[in-house]
């Protein structure tokens, strides 16, 4: 039954259901056991109704820990039947737990490695369409400005408890494969950059609210080794889309790197047709549908049916949208934090400008070497993963179980000891990429970029939530501002880098942008010291 289970929860299974609901019924479509306890609780519910009208007083006792709780105004709210409920994604098991990791961690792969893939290409496109270099770093900027913008509106539309997280990740999904089509198709530039956008556009979905689908699985205790996971995912995946482009375009040219696209998502949408619906409020409104109906009661609701009921248009703009932008820019801990992922962010993407300036002219570098020379990012990203796991599961995880106090700053801790790493990486790629030093230098140099960043990216993610509540309306759409926020600054990184590095030299840019990193080391500790008092003057931490 659990595969079955399983099965059910997912779109396929939603299919079959269609067709033949009793290939794969519900508890509540059966003689569950909780069957009585809310029939019970419809009997007090109308006792309550015909009490008042008659005007006696009410009576408030208190239910059974088993019985559903009952609104003053009749209202019977649909709730987990109890502490293990196999529906509550918390109560899954391991397997179907790692399976959504898995959906996950792969779709943002394909998302992320997307968007570089292309730039081994550039040269070619160039001289098919006549642009120039400036015009062409669109490519890749359009395309990033596009899961920026995305999840401005698929995030709150995912927080909508008759919507849930799957419609928004299988629409959309299909919509980024049919763009891919004419974008390795077009005839003419602007075309291709408007399909660009559009590819980055419909590619947010995950982006924006795959963590989201984590936290609905994980507890706080093993969450961050669930995001580990995922963000692991994203930096490495435009290292292999680097190596697969330099080996194909010099034979296939460079529209095979659109196609390289297309063929990589054909999994991805197999892997969405089994994937469950891990949103909680989405699961629970659905369970109060199957009440309502197989007990012939308008009384039963879901909890979030009861939240969004009656929601203007104005309203759900303002706590989606206008909110979550007014909080990234006056509260001083958020704007920090944003500001600190978006340099990390925009230096990682300045590298796919950086790399053609260096080791094609420095060290004669073909576009399969050239792509190579992306592994270090992959090894250094390796190297942290492990060590912010060994972190987790040797030093947090038990301190948590072992219900040690702690405080979010203590989130903060690995990252003091990290973001040491990406300024002196930096310093030495900028200053040794020079065809006199061996080009294994500086790739030690890049090598301990990621090294130090996917760790700070990590304390700095999973410290953000701790801000604000998750019954706050407007938690998931902050993270959309802050999606939205680095990959602005990511833009503007991808065009401006390459006359950056080409106007003042690869060690003086490096070492511009080592300063910023240098800058942001002392701000992290200002924010681990003064982070309590910061959080306690937040006017919008206390709504």
């Amino acid at each position: 039954m659990t595969i079955l289970n399983a099965i059910r929860d997912s779109p396929a299974g939603q299919l079959v259901r269609l067709l033949r609901p009793e290939l794969l019924p519900y508890p509540e479509e059966q003689d569950f056991p909780q069957k009585d306890l809310y029939k019970d609780a419809e009997l007090i519910a109308e006792k309550r109704h015909t009490d008042i009208e008659a005007g006696i007083p009410e009576k408030f006792e208190e239910n059974h820990e088993a019985s559903p709780t009952i609104r003053e105004d009749g209202t019977i709210i649909c709730d987990w039947y109890s502490a293990s409920d196999s529906d509550n994604p918390e109560n899954w098991s391991s397997r179907k737990k790692l399976w959504v990791v898995a959906c996950i961690c792969y779709c943002s792969f394909v998302v992320y490695m997307s968007a570089p893939v292309w730039t081994p290409g550039e040269e070619q496109f160039m001289e098919v369409f006549g642009t120039n270099y400036a015009y062409t770093a669109l490519g890749l900027a359009l395309f990033v400005f596009g899961y920026g913008v995305g999840p401005l509106l698929f995030a709150p539309l995912s927080e909508i408890a008759s919507v849930g997280r799957n419609i928004p990740y299988i629409t959309t999904f299909v919509l980024y494969m049919l763009v891919t089509i004419p974008t390795a198709l077009v005839r003419n530039a602007p075309a291709f950059m408007f399909f660009r956008f559009l590819q980055g556009f419909f590619g947010s979905p995950i982006l924006a609210t795959g963590g989201a689908s984590l936290a609905d699985v994980y507890d706080s205790t093993y969450l961050p080794c669930a995001m580990t996971g995922w963000a692991f995912a994203c930096f490495v995946a435009p290292v292999i889309g680097q190596i697969i482009a330099g080996a194909a375009i010099p034979h296939l040219g460079w529209r095979f790197t659109i196609w390289e696209i297309l063929i990589a998502s054909a999994p991805v949408l197999v892997m969405f047709l089994f994937l469950p619906e891990t949103s909680p409020a989405t699961i629970l409104h659905h369970r109060a549908h199957r009440l309502r109906k197989a007990l012939g009661s308008d009384n039963i609701r879901s909890a979030s049916e009861m939240e969004q009921h009656g929601l203007s248009i104005r309203t759900v703009v303002i706590d989606s949208l206008v909110k979550p932008m007014e909080i990234t820019l006056l509260d001083p801990a958020v704007l920090f934090a944003n500001v600190y992922m978006s340099l990390i962010y925009s230096i990682y993407y300045s590298f796919f400008e950086a790399y053609p300036l260096v080791f094609p002219s420095s060290y004669g570098f073909n576009l399969l070497q050239e792509g190579l020379a992306f592994l270090p990012i992959a090894i250094g990203t390796i190297l942290s993963f492990l060590l912010y796991n060994s972190y987790l599961v040797f030093y947090r995880i038990p301190k948590v179980k072992a219900g040690t106090p702690t405080k979010p700053e203590d989130l903060l801790l690995p990252g003091l000891v990290s973001c040491f790493f990406p300024p002196i990486g930096l310093l030495i790629f900028g200053w040794t990429s020079r065809p006199d030093i061996h080009w294994i230098v500086p790739m030690i140099g890049i090598a301990l970029f990621p090294l130090g960043v996917f760790i700070v990216y990590q304390c700095v993610f999973m410290y953000l939530p701790t801000l604000y509540s998750r019954k706050v309306s407007y938690a998931a759409s902050l993270f959309a501002a802050s999606d939205f926020t680095r990959c602005t600054f990511a833009l503007a990184a991808v065009l401006f880098s390459r006359p950056m590095y080409t106007y003042l030299g690869m060690g003086k840019a490096c070492t511009l942008l080592a300063g910023l990193m240098i800058g942001c080391i002392f701000g992290l500790f200002a924010l681990h010291h003064y982070g309590p008092r910061l959080r306690q003057r937040s006017k919008f931490g206390k709504k």
